[in-house]
């Protein structure tokens, strides 16, 4: 039986690159529902201005909230953007070009989602925006930007610091590594240097990272599937027979996932070996092992994790497993077979699933 200490060392034993925030503090910023409710109060509180004036400076404050709770970017970065010439409407992307104040900061691009561009857009073609210089449209005194992103923060109920800018920066890099957006990815977003990737069986290339990162937002935004587990992975191998084919994918944490599709399928996704991919999983598709060793079972995929939550209910239990520090699964089995597993918190577990259970999605 591993100690405790023993656990909490498992992922730091892998070649995996590591995270770019603690995990213990995840409690300490405000998650995916809390986010959409101070969002939410924004909105209203524009919604509430009784005069241009007020509306025109309530749209700067929702305008440079939305930046931050989706680019993750730092205040500075959104204070020195000129939104005229920083975004790319057709892309759907937004330019950081860094400043003075942010001496050594790359210039990096932050893909958005085809919604919140056309959001801003229109904002921007406002008329009581035009009266505003572009250079000067947001730079605003960023003591005066976090006084309101405080009194929403509260107006909401949550603790004020919670609120702050460089607390929402915090709260969407959580968000997207809970939602298994690769780590190189979400470091690219938030303007940290990307990690060394040799872990993997399989060099990803910025380019590569940027589409990642464009799929996952637009997905973000449309949410379309109720699949729980995402991979983002490139093909390594495509092995045809008579009527089905056999697909090698590669994650970013240099997880194998293989699934198994018609030929014709491979053919209407015009599937090429080094192509990206996003492999889904459903949650009821996900079976739990324990056992020290790599279980000899017929179930094509198997990863090592830790069992991080539980959540159990009268007919199902939902449990977390942990396999890397980027990426969780979640496993929904029958609360009388967990039960069997006489399984807790903390301990390491096999995540099983088998090649029919893996829906491939082409961008």
């Amino acid at each position: 039986m591993k100690t405790s200490q023993e656990r909490k060392t498992l992922f730091s034993k892998r070649k995996n690159h590591g995270s770019i925030i603690s995990h213990p503090n995840r409690d300490e910023c405000l998650d995916t529902a809390q986010l959409n409710r101070l969002e939410q109060s924004f909105r209203e509180w524009l919604k509430g201005a009784r005069h241009a004036g007020m509306r025109f400076s309530r749209w700067r404050i929702l305008i440079i909230f939305l930046l931050i709770r989706y680019t993750g970017a730092k205040l500075s970065e959104v204070l020195a953007l000129n939104p005229l010439n920083d975004m790319d409407w057709i892309r759907h992307v937004v330019i950081f070009r860094g400043s003075e104040t942010n001496a050594g900061l790359e210039s990096r691009e932050v893909q958005i989602s085809e919604s919140l561009a056309m959001e801003i857009q229109e904002a921007l073609d406002d008329f009581s925006f035009q009266q505003a210089s572009g250079g000067s449209l947001l730079n605003l005194d960023p003591g005066f930007v976090r006084r309101k992103f405080y009194e929403r923060a509260q107006a909401c109920g949550f603790i004020k610091r919670l609120g702050g800018p460089e607390m929402i920066r915090k709260a969407r890099a959580v968000e997207l590594m809970k939602g298994n957006m690769p780590l190189p990815a979400v470091q690219m977003i938030l303007g940290h240097s990307t990690p060394n990737l040799t872990s993997a069986y399989v060099s990803f290339s910025k380019d590569e990272i940027r589409k990642i990162a464009k799929l996952f937002m637009e997905e973000e935004s449309s949410r379309k599937t109720s699949a729980r587990n995402t991979f983002f992975g490139k093909i390594q191998n495509i092995c045809k027979g008579d009527i089905q084919a056999r697909i090698d994918l590669m994650t970013f944490e240099g997880f194998p996932i293989i699934t198994v599709i018609t030929n014709d399928s491979v053919d209407r996704l015009d599937l090429r070996k080094g192509g990206l991919m996003k492999a889904e999983v459903k949650a009821p598709w996900v079976y739990l092992q324990s056992s020290d060793t790599e279980p000899v079972c017929s179930s094509d995929n198997r990863i090592k994790g830790v069992l991080e939550k539980i959540t159990r209910g009268k007919i199902n239990t939902e449990c977390i497993v942990r396999v890397s520090d980027a990426t969780e699964l979640c496993a929904i089995i029958s609360t009388e077979s967990f039960r069997d597993l006489y399984l807790k918190t903390g301990d390491e577990i096999w995540a099983l699933f088998n090649c029919f259970s893996v829906v491939l999605h082409a961008d």
